[in-house]
């Protein structure tokens, strides 16, 4: 059936009324202003940067010690004027600059300063990963081999990505980390705050549902497995009813070393401390604090099972049927 014609003469009018929303809702729409972080290109210097940390696992094939200085350095190269552009943008905005973006302060001079000091991070950065990627072989007996944790964990790559945004977040860059940490959080199901504070050895096992708040501490070894939420309990608010923002109140709890935290297991609040070699069981729900080498877990449920009469003769008859 062909379209009709006569309803698309509707679309003017149409485009009108939506228009006259973007003066009437203005908190959802960025008109006439200095542009903001693309998307698409922060999503680029994420892409970039993991194929610096994890040189031929990913894009460019047949790297070898001989052409893989000239490949990291045409990535650096480029990483240097994204970040320098994207960050710019950021800076401006977070200043209130949004109308005017020639201004008597050099945001991309300072862009520069914090793209440098960023991309000098990136050795640290590596040394840390390659400790997680360990983590994850040491900790889980399914993987055969640690180019199995790199090309398939979602936990790795969530993990990856938080490293990286809590390098920009320390750095006091609006924006750009939490776009990275959202985007890989829509790829893995996996919600790290770049702000969390995460030891060495880290692993996320399955990883699906996983949420780690803006506050937490995270010492060295920690094992967590799907579904585990260590968040807040309450939020705080100022004289004026105001929630207060910001990772100046801390809202999430701290986790001492070589903690495992089964699949489930809720650990709210600031001030819940899990001590060090603990063992969080599934599905518990914690909000105080526990001592180091505690097992905490739910008492075993008991498991009914009975027979309907009603069900067996549904059943047999489908039998009977097939």
């Amino acid at each position: 059936m062909a379209s009709d014609l006569r309803l698309k003469e509707q679309l003017p009018d149409l485009t009108e009324r939506i228009v006259e929303t973007y003066a009437e809702v203005g908190t959802i729409n960025h008109l006439g202003h200095c542009p903001l972080p693309n998307y698409d290109v922060v999503i680029e210097i994420a892409e970039d940067l993991k194929e610096i940390i994890y040189p031929g696992y990913r894009r460019r094939e047949g790297l070898h010690i001989g052409n893989v200085t000239y490949h990291v350095g045409d990535l650096i190269d480029g990483l240097h004027d994204k970040l320098t552009q994207q960050i710019a943008r950021a800076l401006r905005h977070e200043q209130g600059v949004t109308t005017t973006c020639e201004t008597e302060v050099d945001y991309e001079a300072l862009a520069q300063a914090k793209t440098i000091e960023f991309l000098n991070k990136i050795p640290d950065v590596r040394k840390t990963l390659a400790l997680d990627v360990q983590a994850a072989f040491d900790g889980d007996p399914a993987v055969k081999n640690v180019d199995e944790v790199i090309f398939c964990y979602p936990g790795l790559e969530a993990v990856t990505v938080y490293r990286l945004a809590h390098e920009l977040y320390h750095l006091e860059i609006p924006f750009i980390p939490r776009m990275l940490s959202e985007w890989a959080h829509s790829k893995t199901g996996i919600d790290i705050h770049p702000g969390a504070t995460i030891g060495s050895h880290f692993f996320i096992d399955h990883g699906t549902g996983v949420v780690i708040g803006q506050t937490c501490d995270i010492g060295n070894h920690v094992k967590i497995y799907q579904g585990v939420t260590l968040g807040a309990l309450s939020f705080q608010l100022d004289d004026e009813g105001q929630l207060l923002r910001g990772d100046g109140v801390k809202r999430h709890p701290t986790i001492e070393d070589r903690v495992v935290i089964y699949a489930s297991a809720t650990v709210l609040g600031g001030l819940t401390v899990i001590g060090h070699d603990s063992v969080v069981g599934s599905s518990v729900w914690l909000t105080k604090s526990v001592e180091p080498h505690t097992i905490v877990r739910l008492e075993k449920p008991k498991l009914r099972m009975r027979s309907d009469p009603a069900v067996d003769d549904l059943a047999a008859e489908a039998n009977y049927q097939i």
